[in-house]
């Protein structure tokens, strides 16, 4: 059976078979391909006097264009999505970081499985560090303060994609000239 013109397939083999072209986004002459022209016109690209384009798939699943209840216009021809995303403050889930501290005084310098206390130091010029007790065990305890205390995360994009296996889009540049019903 012969393939639709422009009937776009996928494969799992590395190359395009004769009368088909990998969907790589490459530019094509109006010329040698008006039929195909015919149907794709510029929806994926190319000027439209000498050169058109075919889509480009790579990286990319095809989805079914339009809209419908609770979704967005999906055009034609438009890529949508990315394949990493940075979240901003705003797309993060609500979430507390909490400081715990105690008002007693400090019986210790070393902040290990300790909380901060209450403590006072008093450095005299040219003195050496007097090592202030800031700690105290963690066992009495209390909020410091509800606001966050410090920026939190790095800031870098993280892998947006869906679990994918990467075959070959291709698409037919001879074949049956689609009717419209």
């Amino acid at each position: 059976m012969d393939p639709f013109l422009g009937q776009i397939t996928l494969v799992g083999f590395s190359f395009a078979p004769r009368g088909w072209a990998f969907c790589a986004g490459q530019l094509l002459p109006i010329a040698q391909n008006s039929a195909l022209f015919s149907l794709l016109g510029t929806i994926y690209g190319g000027d439209g006097r000498t050169t058109f384009a075919l889509p480009d798939l790579r990286g990319r699943c095809a989805i079914g264009m339009g809209n419908g209840p609770g979704l967005t216009d999906r055009r034609q021809g438009a890529t949508l999505g990315q394949e990493t995303v940075t979240l901003t403050q705003n797309e993060m889930p609500s979430h507390t970081h909490g400081l715990l501290g105690n008002s007693t005084p400090g019986t210790s310098n070393d902040p290990a499985g300790k909380v901060h206390s209450k403590s006072t130091v008093t450095l005299e010029r040219g003195a050496d560090p007097i090592p202030a007790n800031g700690f105290i065990d963690a066992a009495a305890n209390a909020p410091m303060h509800a606001s966050s205390i410090a920026v939190a995360g790095g800031g870098l994009p993280h892998n947006n994609m869906q679990p994918s296996l990467p075959m070959n889009y291709i698409i037919a540049l001879v074949g049956s000239f689609p009717s419209r019903n």
